[in-house]
């Protein structure tokens, strides 16, 4: 979900506000993207290595957890891109918020879609027959599935223009 490059910046604008662990800091960005992105420990120890290596962060013994903190050249760098770092917090933001939008459209969550409770469930039905009719579909012919996806895009367009 995020280059190399932005996840450091995003690991440095973390150590900026405070000292972290590597699960902190997988914690930390979770929350920020309201739970829709998660850094694996695979990819954010590393990303802390490699600042470590460049002197941008350096490492602190805390009994038998490693912390982490920015230094100098660390703040230099976050100030250098704070206007990246501002960007790509605000593009996950938007992301959690439009995946969670999503989750609670495909849950059937009524209340998040609609007030009016008999248009949500003629809608919420449509949509299940529309996932059956899809699963039925699967393993169409190549053309048939054209057919489908053609018939699909007639209907977001339709849905669009309201």
């Amino acid at each position: 979900m995020l280059s190399a490059a932005d996840l450091q910046l995003i690991i440095m604008a973390l150590l900026a506000e405070r000292a972290r662990h590597g699960y902190e800091i997988i914690k930390a960005i979770q929350e920020r993207t309201s739970g829709s992105y998660s850094p694996s420990p695979g990819m954010v120890y590393p990303a802390l290595t490699f600042l470590e290596d460049l002197g941008h962060a350096k490492l602190e013994a805390d009994g038998a957890k490693k912390s982490y903190s920015l230094t100098e050249s660390g703040r230099e760098a976050v100030r250098e891109n704070q206007a990246r770092i501002d960007t790509v917090f605000a593009e996950l933001r938007r992301i959690g918020q439009k995946l969670e939008l999503a989750r609670r459209a495909f849950e059937g969550a009524t209340e998040a879609l609609a007030t009016d409770r008999l248009a949500l469930a003629t809608l919420d039905e449509a949509r299940r027959n529309l996932k059956a009719a899809l699963l039925d579909a699967y393993d169409a012919s190549p053309e048939e599935q054209q057919r489908i996806a053609a018939v699909l895009q007639r209907t977001i367009d339709e849905i669009r223009r309201k």
